[in-house]
């Protein structure tokens, strides 16, 4: 008994070992633990890094083009309006006098036109008789260019006052909300004068100041990821990067055109949006979904669905996160299942069942490859 004394707290250890990894009597007569499960897969990856920026809301100080007094205010802050829609109404009396001044020069020209072109014809069906005057002839020609550029003058002058008059209501030039109103009931307006500013949050952009190092590779028309600051991830294309570098920062802001699907929250005007910024050139890669992964003193392991119908541990070796994936250096091969759902409770060698393959979590694969964050490893062995 001796040596068993000796050795008596390795020889406890390795039993405690052994009974950990041989089920119990009562573990054998339960049935299979349910469990979901997901295949490993091969997959091109896109290594990324990340780039704080924003969302960009284009907006307008729509401004009066006429003179007067403000009758009626239709919209105001906060409210949506579409394209045509009435914001500001000015009085219109002035402008419709005005109007009605200038038809009456333009009728007055176009009898002054009828007037002048009679007496010409009549000069001129004396053509070839003794009684034609070449002289009277031309004045009477004269007259009627003069009196047709007077009807040129009044029509001119009678569109201008009617653009005036329906200038006089002011719509909006696009849909958007109004965030801003300077126009008010009673003020007298001067041409030029703001009225509302108006956002068009139809309209977005992603703007980020991208470091110049981060630049090669980079080119218009080039598909980026951006996610928001809900969590939601959405495609943009890279539309123009403003050539001028920061001296302080050495970033250049560039502008992305985005895509945006279903969002948790509206979106607004210089929201946080993080731009994934691609650092390398895309590759192959096996991939396991992130709950399949358990983190333990000795590394990283997932649980196996082994042939046999039992869970059994596999050692891996993580690289780079890739959406909800982790990407597989060493450990697991293509196709291979994995527990993702009650792996927690499992123990090595214990019956399981799996009547549904999917993901719980599964992130639906977009039209680019998966994109990994440059330098963020997860935990691994």
């Amino acid at each position: 008994m001796r040596p068993l004394y000796r050795h008596g707290h390795a020889f406890v250890l390795t039993l405690v070992l052994a009974l950990s990894l041989v089920p119990t009597q009562a573990g054998a007569q339960e049935g299979p633990a349910g469990v979901r499960v997901d295949p490993v897969i091969e997959e091109v990856m896109r290594q990324t890094t990340p780039v704080l920026g924003r969302v960009i809301a284009r907006d307008s100080v729509i401004a009066t083009q006429v003179e007067g007094v403000v009758q009626t205010v239709f919209a105001d802050i906060g409210m949506r309006v579409g394209r045509g829609d009435p914001i500001i109404q000015i009085d219109t009396a002035r402008l419709e006098s005005a109007v009605a001044r200038f038809e009456a020069s333009r009728a007055e020209a176009q009898a002054s036109v009828s007037i002048a072109q009679e007496a010409l014809d009549r000069l001129q069906g004396l053509s070839g008789s003794a009684a034609f005057n070449q002289a009277r002839f031309d004045e009477a020609r004269q007259q009627v260019r003069a009196a047709r550029a007077r009807l040129t003058r009044a029509e001119a002058d009678l569109a201008e006052a009617q653009l005036d008059l329906d200038d006089a209501t002011i719509t909006a030039p696009f849909g958007g909300v109004i965030s801003n109103r300077a126009a008010h009931v009673g003020e007298y307006l001067r041409v030029g004068d703001p009225v509302v500013t108006l956002v068009n949050d139809g309209d977005l952009e992603v703007e980020a100041s991208i470091p110049s190092e981060r630049f090669e590779g980079l080119a218009d028309g080039m598909l980026v990821t951006v996610e928001l600051d809900d969590g939601t991830v959405h495609e943009a294309v890279m539309r123009a990067a403003i050539p001028v570098e920061d001296p302080l920062t050495r970033t250049r802001v560039t502008r992305f055109t985005p895509v945006f699907g279903d969002t948790s929250k509206p979106i607004a005007g210089n929201q946080t949006a993080t731009v994934l910024i691609p650092v390398g050139e895309e590759r192959e890669i096996v991939s396991v979904h992130k709950d399949a992964v358990i983190n333990g003193p000795q590394g990283a392991i997932v649980y196996v669905a082994a042939t046999d119908g039992t869970a059994q541990i596999r050692p891996v070796t993580l690289g780079l996160a890739v959406g909800n994936r982790f990407e597989v250096l060493s450990g697991l091969e293509p196709g291979t299942l994995v527990v993702v759902r009650g792996n927690e409770r499992l123990r090595p060698g214990q019956p399981i069942s799996f009547p549904d393959r999917s993901a719980p979590d599964a992130v639906p694969a977009g039209d680019g490859p998966p994109q990994a964050d440059a330098g963020v490893p997860p935990t691994s062995g």
